[in-house]
């Protein structure tokens, strides 16, 4: 938790800098620490308590000054020269950087001009006409401002899943670690694995609470205690999350945990099959209501479905969607399990805006047990990652045959690309490249603002080049910051069937690209699908059962998944096999 936290403020502190100061080499010190510590697998405090402040220096890209900022975090919650920054331009950071093409240098010029401090100043600016009237800004930036303010308003106060994690285990670690405190299990959307979450919802057996109640609403995170009963707290973190803890005893454990992960959805379901069996469903238990009342279960999960005469559906299968009507016909899919992963099509390397090389990548995934990966950096159309064009892809190329000779079969490296989609349709790179690639990877990085018509023909185009093996990221969205371009999905899956395009489901936090309505869609139509990290650093690879939660949750098994066989089957999946 404390890792998330620390680079945020780092963050902020770069980004405080470059606002206050013309041209400063710290406000890029500042960032490319925070980005070390977000791809940090060890916790900082664990560092800090094994080194001391030598031991944060060891760290890429901290230095003294920054060690010492980190050290006093930890001792004191706070960094004082943050709060010297923040005082000397009181903005909201967090709010408005948000949204997207704002960045330090225009909220500097919006505070200073109009006064802007946070998200309801911006909006109202921008309905009075000021912004379009600044220098440099203009009435499209102004539009494009509303737009992502409307866009705020509709997903703000949701945090995205990936990012919540860390900090949800480590609250699970904790209470786990109180004497008396037993299965211990976080229930709502966060088990459900929704892409975004609202709160955090967290369950626990124990026969006494007010110890565990009581150390609950004291941890060194609270911002706010918003309730502290006997057997029900609620408190906000720093981070702006809010969290429910409940004490249940151990025979109402698998009634509350049912209740409580939902869906609501699924629980009416739930509940109405229960009344049509004379029976009563609630977080206390299943109840019989012939005569005198009874419990029939409640202790687990698994038994009041039984009671029910239900399979056992998993968290993820918990929306209202028919999944109770297969539980009854005992033919609902067998989910695609978490770690089944044996290689990842989409990793960057240091060649395009990836942060470690090839070989680093490489190492680090088969140390985490995968079986092969796919270098898959940017082509030239993006310049501004340093994008591949026909000669240095040559090189890397042959880069990674001297790499797979060397690893000597502990990892297969695969050649591949992400090949940009240019607004026609066409390719970044020419067939005569494309066919000696392993794994040709296509997507959208531009003209997100096509009509769906124009978008829709533009990745049907692509995705007819008989080389192109995968649609990344198909929709192109980016969660809590940009919508999905228009694009009809129904029409892109149906060609992927024909064309056999493998379609992605990309599992990085910020995109979780497909939805799993699509997902879903294709498991019914049979169209193959990979779960691919997006990689562009070695700690990336932990993003690959977030993918498996998305597919689980579109009701994928396994055998839709590409990358979930061996080398030579899952190539065999693609075109240019």
């Amino acid at each position: 938790m404390k890792n998330t936290e620390i680079a945020k403020k780092l963050s902020e502190i770069s980004e405080y800098i470059e606002i206050q100061e013309e041209k400063s080499f710290r406000s890029r010190a500042y960032q490319k620490a925070a980005g070390a510590i977000y791809d940090l697998e060890e916790d900082l405090e664990a560092i800090y308590k094994r080194g001391g402040i030598k031991g944060l220096e060891e760290l890429p890209g901290i230095g003294k000054s920054i060690a010492e900022k980190i050290e006093e975090y930890i001792k004191t919650g706070k960094i004082s020269y943050y709060e010297e920054l923040k005082k000397k331009t009181p903005v909201r950071l967090d709010e408005l950087t948000r949204i997207e093409g704002l960045g330090p240098k225009s909220i500097e010029k919006l505070h200073r001009e109009l006064g802007i401090k946070n998200l309801d100043d911006l909006e109202k600016a921008a309905k009075a006409g000021k912004i379009r009237k600044l220098e440099d800004f203009g009435e499209k930036t102004e539009e494009n401002i509303l737009k992502g303010i409307e866009f705020q308003r509709k997903h703000g106060g949701r945090f995205t899943l990936g990012y919540v994690i860390p900090l949800a285990e480590e609250l699970k670690e904790r209470l786990e670690n109180l004497p008396g405190a037993s299965m211990v299990t976080l229930a709502g959307s966060y088990r459900r694995r929704k892409e975004t979450v609202g709160d955090l919802d967290i369950l626990v057996v124990a026969k006494k609470s007010e110890e565990i109640m009581d150390y609950f609403v004291r941890q060194s995170e609270v911002e706010r205690v918003l309730a502290h009963g006997p057997t029900k707290a609620s408190i906000r973190l720093e981070t702006g999350i809010d969290v429910d803890l409940r004490v249940v005893p151990a025979k109402s454990y698998g009634a509350a945990l049912a209740y409580f992960t939902g869906s609501k959805a699924h629980n009416v379901a739930m509940r109405e099959i229960a009344q049509r069996m004379d029976m009563k469903l609630n977080e206390y238990g299943l109840f019989s209501v012939k005569g005198k009342e009874k419990m029939v279960a409640g202790a687990s999960e698994e038994e009041i479905y039984s009671a029910l005469g239900l399979d056992y559906v998993e968290p993820e299968m918990r929306e209202g969607q028919g999944e109770l009507e297969l539980a009854k016909e005992r033919k609902l899919p067998k989910l695609i399990s978490y770690g089944s992963i044996k290689g990842d099509l989409q990793v960057q390397s240091e060649w395009t805006d990836g942060k470690d090389s090839i070989k680093r990548l490489a190492l680090s995934a088969a140390k985490l047990g995968l079986s092969y990966i796919a270098i898959t950096d940017h082509t030239k159309s993006l310049s501004m990652t340093g994008g591949l064009d026909e000669k240095r892809i040559r090189e890397q190329m042959r880069e990674i045959d001297r790499l797979n000779k060397e690893l000597n079969g502990k990892i297969k490296i695969l050649k591949g690309s992400e090949c940009d989609i240019l607004k026609d349709g066409t390719l970044d790179l020419p067939d005569s490249v494309l066919k000696d690639l392993d794994v040709v990877g296509v997507s959208v990085h531009s003209y997100f603002n096509l009509s769906m018509k124009a978008q829709t023909e533009r990745v049907l185009r692509a995705i007819e080049n008989p080389h192109a093996d995968i649609l990344f990221h198909p929709t192109g969205r980016l969660i809590g910051k940009r919508d999905a371009y228009d694009i009809d999905m129904e029409k892109i899956i149906l060609a992927a069937k024909r064309t056999g395009t493998v379609l992605e489901i990309n599992a990085f936090p910020d995109r979780s690209d497909m939805k799993d309505e699509y997902i879903r869609r294709c498991v019914g139509e049979g169209v193959r699908m990979s779960i691919d990290s997006d990689a562009h650093s070695v700690s990336h690879f932990g993003y690959l059962d977030l993918g498996v939660a998305q597919a689980r949750r579109g009701w994928a098994e396994a055998g839709d998944v590409i990358n979930t066989q061996p080398l030579d089957k899952c190539l065999s999946c693609l075109k240019n096999d």
